[in-house]
């Protein structure tokens, strides 16, 4: 942004020269990168961040530079000017445009700039067309508001109508291109057809020239956001789009219409005529509550500010203040500025002009920073144990997209009971699209392996302890967190010593991987039964639970979704809650001695259906209370083409005060096997 030294020097009398003048702005934020001379006058470079729309302007930066003067703006007062209803201008789309004033100024001899107004758009880099155009240029760089002139008789029906466009309309445009417009485009039409797209630039046709003589002057408040869509659709950035899109005042126009009409009344003869004003959406300015602002400025930044001080500076920069019976403040954002909503903006306010070079290099107070948490122990060996089985911890983003809503079970204990909306939406994404504040970490961990399939490493085995989100009532009314360890694998085993890779990566290497992180934190006790579960395969799916609490899920990724991310391999994945997890009693590690006599193993299989669980078998055979049976584990699983399969089960016999003999064994592996047969109505297979 090219402000000239000069014109400044109109709106604040200073009393600086141009470097001292670049030195107050860049010390309160806005960042002068040169001071360059043009004639008699100096252009300041001012690099401006998106959020300050209010600054694109001579006046906006007259204002900040006013308020580290503590010194009164010059200012060219307007008084209201009555609206005639003329039926001069008609607004169609309310929603596109807010508000809109016309103001016809007859009899304009329309000729080239006079010297001093040429120097000054050539001090900020616009060249002169005429002297009507360059008033509108003049004063959008002077009072931020952009603002077009049509050639009124070449209007048809001498009258104005703000629509959106019709599909298939097209419209030339003053850098001579016909452009289409369609439905979502918002356009300024006479009675017939478009003459300029509303915001982003004027048409040729209705264009002023050196035959003008009755020029209507549009001085407008559209839509930002529809702005930008339009000058993105058709690849057409200007100066006005430039400023309509980040936001302009919509008080100011009445101001900016007047100053252009003077000017032109001034510099091409006219005189003003008719002036048309229609508000349609009313302005409702933003207000907040402030109780401390002065503790709040120290709180945040650590300056001391008194209230007093804090006061004057938010007056000055047009924020307005009162007092309540309570002794606390009711602020009022102006008009001009669209980035201040909460006290935090306050807060900035004050501290760029109170000074940022004053903020002091101090330690934030530390309440167990730098501490070992109550689980940080667990933790670390947790991260251990899998690095040990060759997983690589992960890192994913905590913002996700909404099209994950409802795509994955979330683990027991994130989401209360409450019927509201369960997920915390940003009001202002981060990542573009990622509005979300992640439920489970699964969406993060499912990109990764993706980018990993897609760059051909397809042995993966990742997890990732992080914090997820929702909307119950956590510390001081913030959203709930808590943290999640999932993990995730596919692809083959990988193995140090060789080339080739070792068996493909089935359900129970997830659950032998989950089994191992439990134990590392002490949770012994874990029980898998058959669950179904949104995101995985039906049959290869499991919830997880210590005691009565339920802690995750493990399993397979169901076919639909995995295609979804096109993976073409089977993925694995499991996730628990980590917070639940290390709240539960461990007990401590208790040492025996080993066992003096030998164990006796038998192996039995059972034909079953593809849907029956090994944990049924396990259950039967615990459940008989049998002394001498000391384990039953899982041996292996076939699966046939008639949908039958074979489950390999071992059970393992053994005395701690004798050696077991072959027929002792036998009579009581009889028994428990009839008793498998009894409860399950399976035979073993002979």
């Amino acid at each position: 942004m090219n402000i000239s030294y000069n014109w400044l020097n109109e709106i604040v009398d200073s009393g600086l020269d141009p470097q001292q003048v670049a030195d107050q702005l860049t010390r309160v934020g806005l960042a002068v990168e040169g001071v360059h001379p043009h004639g008699d006058d100096f252009v300041l470079d001012i690099d401006l961040t998106s959020n300050r729309p209010d600054c694109l302007s001579h006046r906006g930066i007259g204002r900040e530079l006013s308020a580290v003067l503590d010194n009164a703006m010059i200012d060219r007062e307007v008084s209201a000017v009555p609206s005639s209803d003329a039926g001069l201008v008609e607004i169609e789309d309310a929603d596109l445009c807010n508000r809109f004033t016309a103001r016809v100024i007859r009899n304009v001899k329309v000729g080239p700039s006079p010297q001093w107004l040429v120097d000054r758009l050539e001090a900020i880099g616009e060249r002169s067309i005429n002297n009507v155009a360059d008033i509108t240029n003049y004063v959008m760089h002077e009072l931020g508001q952009p603002m077009h002139a049509f050639d009124l008789d070449k209007l048809s029906g001498g009258r104005i109508v703000v629509r959106r466009a019709r599909s298939g309309e097209k419209i030339q445009t003053l850098d001579e291109v016909e452009r289409v417009l369609d439905t979502d485009m918002l356009t300024i039409c006479d009675a017939e057809s478009p003459v300029a797209i509303g915001g982003v630039m004027g048409g040729l046709e209705s264009s002023i020239t050196d035959a003008t003589v009755n020029v209507l002057l549009e001085v407008a408040y559209f839509d930002r956001g529809n702005i930008r869509a339009t000058s993105r659709k058709l690849n057409l950035a200007t100066e006005a789009s430039y400023r309509f899109e980040r936001g302009t005042d919509v008080l100011n126009l009445v101001r900016a219409s007047e100053r252009a009409a003077d000017l032109i009344r001034e510099l091409a003869g006219g005189e003003k005529a008719e002036f048309v004003d229609i508000f349609a959406v009313p302005f409702v300015p933003r207000s907040f509550l402030s109780n401390d602002i002065a503790g709040a400025v120290k709180r945040l930044t650590g300056l001391s500010v008194d209230r007093t001080e804090c006061i004057r500076i938010l007056n000055a920069l047009g924020i307005g203040s009162s007092q309540n019976e309570d002794g606390s403040l009711t602020f009022t954002a102006p008009s001009w500025r669209h980035d201040i909503a909460i006290e935090e903006d306050l807060v900035e306010e004050i501290a760029r002009h109170a000074g940022y070079e004053k903020i002091a290099e101090e330690l934030p107070p530390a309440f167990g920073a730098g501490e070992y948490q109550p689980t940080e122990r667990r933790e670390r060996r947790l991260r251990a144990r899998l690095a040990d089985l060759g997983c690589v911890e992960a890192l994913s983003y905590s913002f996700i997209d909404e099209r994950h809503d409802g795509v994955f079970e979330i683990v027991p204990g994130i989401i209360g009971n409450s019927t509201t909306e369960p997920y915390v939406t940003l009001r202002d994404s981060v990542i573009e699209g990622a509005l979300r504040m992640r439920p489970s970490i699964l969406p993060g961990l499912l990109d990764s392996v993706r980018t990993n399939l897609n760059h051909k490493r397809r042995d993966l085995k990742l997890f990732e302890i992080g914090k997820v989100f929702s909307t119950g009532e956590g510390e001081e009314g913030l959203p709930n967190e808590q943290k999640l360890l999932t993990i995730v694998m596919t692809g083959s085993e990988s193995l140090s010593d060789r080339a080739k890779p070792g068996n493909q990566v089935e359900f129970f290497d997830i659950k032998g991987g989950l089994e191992a992180a439990l134990d590392a934190v002490g949770c012994y006790e874990a029980v898998y039964r058959t669950a179904n579960v949104k995101h995985l395969r039906i049959g290869q799916a499991a919830a997880v639970s210590v005691g009565e609490v339920e802690i995750g899920h493990l399993g397979r990724l169901d076919d639909e979704l995995a295609a979804g991310y096109k993976f073409k391999q089977p993925v694995y994945v499991a996730e628990i809650n980590l917070t639940t997890v290390l709240k539960l009693p461990t007990a401590n590690a208790a040492y025996k001695p080993l066992p003096r006599f030998p164990s006796v193993v038998r192996d039995v299989s059972f034909i079953v259906d593809r849907t029956f669980a090994f944990d049924s078998i396990r259950t039967a055979i615990t459940e008989q209370a049998n002394d001498l049976c000391r384990k039953v584990s899982f041996v292996d699983n076939f699966e046939g083409k008639d949908g039958d399969r074979s489950l390999t089960i071992r059970l393992e016999y053994r005395s701690d005060e004798r050696t077991l003999v072959e027929e002792e064994v036998e009579a009581v592996h009889a028994s428990l096997l009839k008793g498998v047969e009894q409860k399950l109505q399976i035979r073993p297979q002979m």
